[in-house]
């Protein structure tokens, strides 16, 4: 009799932690004596005729591959198997394309580690194909629904404090404020807990609108009192005053955030007359060795996912629900959207520390 097979794959942007869901998922399928493919280039690598797979043994990690950042299925997020972009412009529907290559591997159930917008699109996938789904979420925003983390986030929260951690000394040492952008798409979760950890004096959140004067009264205050600079952390999806996004046209034609740092600092230095720098941190938070809290909830989340697998039950999300792996309807994560709760506790932590957040 033939092992059961399982397929696991990454899609949309990467992050830290990938790799420890990869390993978490090949050790639990061993145990249960069953083979893992990990799909190559998330669903791009099912719309081969030959789709493109590798299988994945123990051997294949070792203690280093908990350590790396990054995937080493490769992913993508570029190119809605249903609307896909042509070479001629057009657009084509290629979903029966990526349904045949799942069919083509024999495999009893995929599992997919992604965000919202990823989980999405498999979801539909799996729907019209009869594709059994577990789905595993990752991302740097931390704005899936119903789990309290994701993958990733924790490990771009780090990185962005020590950013600000290594920006502070030189505003010191110049008399400066230094202004930190990072990412976070549509949701502050990074900014916040960013600031918070690093002591900044000023946050900016997409969730919050900004009065570059109460930002400019913040600053003027601290320098006030004594100390000789100022540290802002700005949310990439913050609006610019006039109520637009700050966003770049890149030479594929795709628009994407970035620059608002630049925008705010100007309005910063002309409304306080200090001399100001910016700094975007950008996919520097995408990379990197995992944290030990993202190896940890990896870990849990891989195993949980075979666990539901061997259990029958599909169309799941794994989540971190009060101190504990749940699973959770994957269509009511992906509906109950989580940005910044402008009541919930760090925004009052924040607020409470005396850090001024755009409003008041």
């Amino acid at each position: 009799m033939s092992k059961k097979r399982i397929g696991i794959l990454t899609s949309g942007g990467d992050c830290a932690g990938l790799n420890a869901v990869i390993r978490a998922v090949v050790h639990r399928a061993d145990l249960l004596d069953w083979e893992v493919y990990g799909i190559i280039n998330g669903t791009a690598g099912l719309m081969k005729e030959d789709p493109e797979y590798r299988k994945l043994e123990l051997k294949d990690f070792d203690g280093n591959m908990l350590r790396r950042g990054g995937t080493i299925l490769g992913t993508t997020n570029k190119g809605n198997p249903f609307s896909y972009p042509m070479p001629d412009g057009t657009f084509k529907d290629r979903s029966d394309e990526i349904i045949a290559g799942a069919k083509k591997l024999g495999l009893e159930a995929i599992i997919g580690i992604g965000g919202d917008g990823s989980f999405a699109i498999l979801q539909k996938l799996a729907a019209k194909g009869g594709i059994k789904l577990v789905g595993i979420p990752k991302t740097i925003d931390n704005d899936i629904g119903k789990t309290e983390t994701s993958v990733g986030f924790d490990t771009a929260v780090a990185v962005a404090t020590e950013a600000l951690d290594r920006l502070q000394p030189t505003a010191a040492s110049h008399d400066r404020v230094m202004i930190l952008e990072v990412m976070g798409r549509d949701a502050g979760h990074i900014a916040l807990s960013t600031g918070i950890a690093g002591g900044a004096d000023v946050i900016l959140l997409p969730e919050i609108p900004y009065s570059i004067d109460a930002v400019a009264a913040k600053i003027k205050n601290v320098k006030a009192k004594g100390r000789n600079f100022a540290l802002v952390v700005i949310s990439e999806a913050v609006k610019k005053s006039d109520g637009g996004s700050s966003k770049m046209e890149y030479a594929d034609g795709e628009r994407r955030y970035g620059g608002i740092g630049y925008t705010i600092g100007d309005e910063i230095a002309k409304a306080t007359g200090f001399e100001t720098r910016v700094t975007i941190l950008g996919h520097v938070q995408r990379g990197s060795a995992p944290s030990y809290n993202d190896r940890v909830l990896a870990s849990a989340f891989g195993v949980k996912a075979v666990d539901l697998v061997a259990e029958g039950k599909f169309d799941r999300m794994v989540a971190w629900q009060d101190r504990q792996i749940v699973d959770v309807a994957i269509a009511d994560a992906i509906a109950a959207y989580q940005e910044v709760d402008l009541d919930g506790t760090l925004v009052h932590t924040a607020r409470a520390l005396g850090i001024c957040l755009g409003d008041k």
